[in-house]
């Protein structure tokens, strides 16, 4: 494990808030004196390193003789002068392994092939400047240390020089006259130094090729999956426990979101608790309503790990353990659904293979139930079976939960599946409380199914699989998960 020291630097002075005290000569005097030297930072290098470094690699490959930048995004507003968490730009973090706020990563051509890469990066506060105890966003007294250029540079094994000197770095970047591609609309001090220097096709193409080469996932990415499905689990078994007692399902929100924070770094996406008639709702993220005995709860969660990548998992539970009639008939088709499009999830299928396998199982039972009339070949062309399912049933998954959206189609929804993909398989039906073609006793009830699978030849990893959903385990489950509460 090495060690290394960061040295002072001089800063402009940070932007006073409103209802900042002016600095007193003797209190700015005080502050500058007396301070040890900057504790030395432990950095050993990242486990991510030599896999970020192949990424780039790709990337080189993909624009010789081009100038590359990529950048990781600043805090954003999220009211006056609070910010909303930050997160880094997907494309960056996958590229470099690195979360901080303001990075911008510049590959330079070297001759026709390969590039050089610079990570420009925040330096850490020094002593010799007022920043460290007067900058609210920065500032060491105020948020901590962070790891600065040379720390950085020795976690990720990448040469990083610190985002002061950004600037000049471009312009002699932009005088060689090799064309310019950005990742543009995070930074709005790097949108400024872009104007002119590159076009909005240029831009739009990286973001598409950053988007396809996130497609396959490498093995880092993968134990970085499984590592957030597995916190998720412990997150549902935490949701089940406050059945009992919850008195919303912002309660049973709220349980699963420190799960999140406790194992990761956030949730992946915005959390769906839907109690009751609420399942109906696809994306029902108020979460306002009552956990009440006898209804099914929609739990459509995932945690977003450390480096980024998230689960999403959705189980779809009987708040007192055990199913009615009514409910267990619904659950049982969609999970034969969900069978029959895990199974259909493998390399040099369609992609959309799995979708139409558990379209096809769904249909049978809806005609079985009277809810549609016809052949089921007519039925499925024609569609009209989305009255009662909507949406798709898979979709990309990695360090974005809707991972790799700017592919081109045929790369993706028209695309084939290939080994390495990642994708979810959740079919769903939903009986809406108002619906005059459902049977009664089926109004109201919403179920969903999803697990996250790995393709592999023929035989598709779920890395969910230990989460249970038959009717059996699922009952088995809460009812255990209950009485631990008691």
């Amino acid at each position: 494990m090495a060690r290394v020291t960061t040295t002072d630097r001089k800063l402009a002075e940070p932007q006073k808030a409103s209802h900042d005290a002016e600095l007193t000569p003797e209190l700015r005097q005080f502050m500058s004196q007396r301070w040890a030297p900057l504790t030395d930072v432990p950095c050993e290098e990242a486990d991510v390193a030599p896999f970020a470094a192949a990424r780039r690699d790709a990337l080189s490959a993909e624009y010789p003789g081009e100038v590359l930048i990529i950048t990781s995004g600043r805090l954003k507003v999220r009211s006056n002068d609070t910010h909303y968490a930050y997160r880094a730009n997907s494309s960056y973090a996958w590229l470099t392994g690195h979360l901080g706020e303001g990075g911008v990563l510049v590959m330079i051509p070297k001759g026709k092939k390969g590039h050089t890469s610079t990570l420009f990066v925040r330096p850490r506060n020094g002593r010799s400047t007022i920043d460290f105890y007067r900058d609210r966003n920065y500032g060491e007294l105020w948020v901590g240390p962070r790891p600065g250029v040379v720390e950085t540079s020795a976690r990720l094994g990448v040469k990083c020089a610190s985002i002061d000197t950004l600037h000049k770095a471009l312009e002699k970047a932009f005088a060689t006259g090799a064309s310019v591609r950005a990742t543009l609309g995070h930074d709005p001090d790097v949108d400024k130094l872009m104007k002119g220097k590159t076009s909005k096709r240029n831009n739009a193409a990286l973001e598409v090729t950053l988007s396809e080469l996130r497609l396959i996932k490498d093995s880092w990415e993968i134990a970085e999956l499984q590592q957030a499905v597995n916190a998720t689990k412990l997150g549902f078994d935490e949701v089940i426990a406050e059945f009992a007692s919850a008195s919303s399902e912002r309660w049973l929100e709220g349980t699963f979101f420190r799960r999140a924070r406790q194992d990761g770094n956030d949730i992946g996406y915005g959390s769906i608790v839907a109690c009751g008639s609420h399942a109906c709702i696809l994306h029902w993220v108020d979460n306002d309503g009552a956990v009440k005995e006898g209804e099914l709860a929609l739990l459509d969660m995932g945690v977003e790990g450390n480096n980024l990548y998230t689960a999403d998992i959705t189980r779809t539970l009987p708040i007192n353990g055990t199913f009615s009639e009514p409910q267990r008939l619904v659950y049982d088709a969609v999970l034969e659904a969900q069978e029959a499009g895990i199974r259909a999830t493998r390399a040099g299928a369609d992609f959309l293979d799995p979708h139409h396998a558990a379209m096809r199982v769904l249909v049978t039972h809806l005609m079985k139930w009277d809810l549609l009339k016809g052949d089921l070949e007519t039925l499925m062309a024609t569609e009209t079976y989305k009255r009662y399912t909507l949406h798709g049933t898979s979709h990309m998954l990695g360090i974005d939960v809707h991972d790799c959206a700017q592919a081109r189609n045929e790369f993706y929804r028209g695309g084939t599946l290939a080994d390495g993909m990642v994708l979810t398989v959740e079919p769903g039906l939903y009986f809406q409380t108002d619906d005059l073609t459902v049977p009664v006793e089926f109004r109201g009830i919403g179920v969903r199914i999803e697990d996250d699978i790995l393709v592999a030849g023929d035989n598709p990893v779920v890395l969910s699989a230990h989460i249970p959903k038959s009717v059996a385990a699922v009952e088995r489950w809460v009812q255990s998960g209950r009485k631990k509460r008691r």
